[in-house]
């Protein structure tokens, strides 16, 4: 199933107001993985990142998306959109999609992730 939390216009937004939405519907187990975008990327990967089920990456290269899937078992990908073309954009969303978590000792490193408060 696909979503679209997007703001669908030009005008200035808050990025977690998209975050939230895109978060929830993954850790609902309504969406698998999702793709945020915005200008550095940062703050969405800021804000996806408080949630204990995320990895967010932010990814400006195919090959950074490949290894935070393989190796971080990423379920979103932020593209800094004022630091890449459309066409880049497009193979980073193939290689984040089409890669497979690789598990044995990067499962190890994943599930030292999550914070203890």
């Amino acid at each position: 199933m696909e979503f679209d939390f997007g703001c669908n216009s030009n005008e200035s937004m808050d990025y977690p107001d998209v975050v939230h939405p895109l978060v929830k519907s993954i850790t609902s187990g309504a969406a698998d993985m999702g793709i945020l975008i915005c200008g550095s990327a940062n703050g969405v990967a800021i804000t996806a990142n408080k949630y204990a089920a995320i990895r967010a990456a932010l990814c400006w290269n195919e090959e950074i998306a490949r290894l935070a899937r393989a190796h971080n078992n990423a379920n979103i990908l932020c593209l800094p959109a004022r630091f890449i073309e459309k066409d880049e954009a497009i193979k980073i969303i193939k290689a984040f999609f089409s890669t497979n978590f690789e598990g044995g000792r990067h499962q190890n490193r994943v599930d030292k992730i999550n914070c203890i408060v």
